[in-house]
């Protein structure tokens, strides 16, 4: 394959992606749902905030949980009492619109005010790719280090939301947040930083308070 073939494919999957998810986001929204794509990397805890999410925010949500393979994490979400439905990927390193449409076909939209989408663990794929959501919730594990947002601009630079997560082991790990959220803000100056511990449950308020704001 030439390289002038290979921009022609990619050009076309794109376009039929953007189609796709064009066409989820007016079934989300035709059924009042509020609809966030989660990106983050693995073990960053996308899976534990959605876990102390569904135990303590009296808003009703379901979950479409991406991962390369196994439903381990849809199972365990699944355990809090919220319809969490897994796709796996076989080894891509994103969601596509159409696996989201796929899968939002087993929920009944009617009966849910948020509709979290977690994609695959990975920071770049997933944030070029529209799956038809509100907007995009980039998290950050703080034990990671103080550089991720620098070394990631795409993403942060598309998310509209930020959660600092893990605030409670920052100390330990001689990380300083206050130069994170410095390089959010640089990178848009309208984004949304919680700091957040799902261990200790701190930043949560704050959360709530903003899904209550955001529910259709």
């Amino acid at each position: 394959m030439t390289d002038s073939e290979r921009i022609e494919v990619e050009k076309s999957a794109q376009q039929r992606n953007e189609e796709a998810a064009e066409r989820n986001r007016q079934v989300f929204r035709d059924a009042g749902v509020t609809v966030m794509n989660m990106i983050g990397s693995p073990g960053c805890g996308k899976t534990s905030i959605l876990e102390y999410t569904a135990e303590h925010f009296d808003g009703t949500f379901a979950a479409i949980i991406g991962d390369v393979k196994t439903a381990l994490d849809s199972e365990r979400l699944s355990r809090t009492g919220v319809r969490a439905v897994p796709i796996e990927t076989g080894g891509s390193c994103h969601l596509t619109a159409e696996m989201v449409r796929d899968a939002a076909e087993k929920l009944d939209l009617e009966d849910i005010d948020f509709l979290f989408v977690e994609n695959v663990g990975n920071l770049v794929c997933p944030s070029t790719f529209d799956l038809g959501e509100d907007f995009k919730i980039a998290v950050v594990s703080l034990p990671e280090g103080e550089d991720k947002v620098r070394k990631y601009p795409a993403l942060f630079a598309r998310a509209q939301v930020v959660l600092l997560n893990k605030t409670d082991l920052a100390e330990a790990c001689e990380v300083d947040i206050e130069p994170v959220k410095e390089d959010c803000l640089s990178l848009r100056n309208d984004v949304k930083v919680f700091e957040t511990s799902a261990k200790t449950g701190a930043g949560f308020e704050e959360w709530f308070r903003f899904l209550r704001n955001r529910r259709r």
